[in-house]
């Protein structure tokens, strides 16, 4: 995959991209990042990317030149996907980081002031993403956001492929409980379950816990997920257990 970023702050990205999976992902040749400051294709002697929005309002909105602009230096394709960083955006889920880790070229487009000029939303954009329900200074944090959440989804990039697999959301619950050494920790135990070494019984544990800990902390979740009939009994002894607490 290929990444660019058309940011006025390239240097944010650095610490980012630089450590941990990301960095090891550009050491196998899986991902290719480039980061282009618009600013450098602004169009007068003082750089201007930004000015007073037509019709009068508060602050500033990005001008179209220097995006478009710098648009036209990057090898781009049609299938190409150039995404908007705003909160009027679809919201940023798992199911949008696995569709995006199939793409082979991502742009994301990271503005700053009040807002971008309409016609970079209407003629370069394929995606509009928003990470949620709030407003930051500009898309560099949530362009990072999502590239993390992206790059770990390509095949390769982690050493254990089932690690995603396992991560809340990847099957519509949240994660299960886990565990390490040492078994007991003042007074605090590993579950039996998970030192017994029947597999099968503790893949149940653990789907029993997923469905518990979903409807705990988040049950919009369940409203999409396919309860089996099984999982209706473990959902309803654990609400009669509460019951009787």
């Amino acid at each position: 995959m290929k990444i660019d970023y058309l940011t006025l702050f390239p240097e944010m990205f650095d610490g980012v991209l630089n450590h941990s999976i990301l960095k090891r992902a550009q050491e196998k040749e899986i991902l290719t990042v480039n980061t282009v400051n618009f600013r450098d294709y602004a169009v007068n002697k003082h750089n201007q990317v930004d000015d007073y929005p037509f019709g009068g309002g508060q602050g500033m909105v990005l001008k179209p030149e220097p995006v478009f602009n710098a648009m036209k230096d990057l090898e781009t394709t049609e299938n190409t996907r150039v995404i908007l960083m705003c909160p009027q955006g679809k919201p940023f889920s798992q199911a949008v980081a696995e569709e995006l880790s199939q793409a082979e070229h991502l742009v994301f487009i990271c503005g700053h002031y009040e807002g971008y000029d309409e016609r970079i939303r209407e003629h370069l954009v394929t995606d509009e993403i928003s990470i949620g329900d709030y407003v930051l200074t500009g898309g560099e944090l949530p362009a990072m956001s999502m590239t993390d959440a992206i790059v770990r989804l390509i095949p390769g990039v982690l050493g254990n492929q089932q690690s995603h697999q396992d991560d809340s959301f990847s099957d519509g619950l949240l994660e299960f409980p886990q565990y390490t050494r040492p078994r007991e920790f003042e007074g605090m135990k590993v579950p039996d379950v998970l030192l017994s070494g029947n597999h099968a019984n503790i893949d149940a544990w653990r789907h029993e816990q997923k469905l518990i800990r979903t409807f705990v902390k988040r049950p919009d979740l369940l409203t999409k997920y396919p309860l089996t009939s099984e999982d209706e009994k473990i959902l309803e002894n654990y609400k009669n257990q509460l019951k009787t607490k």
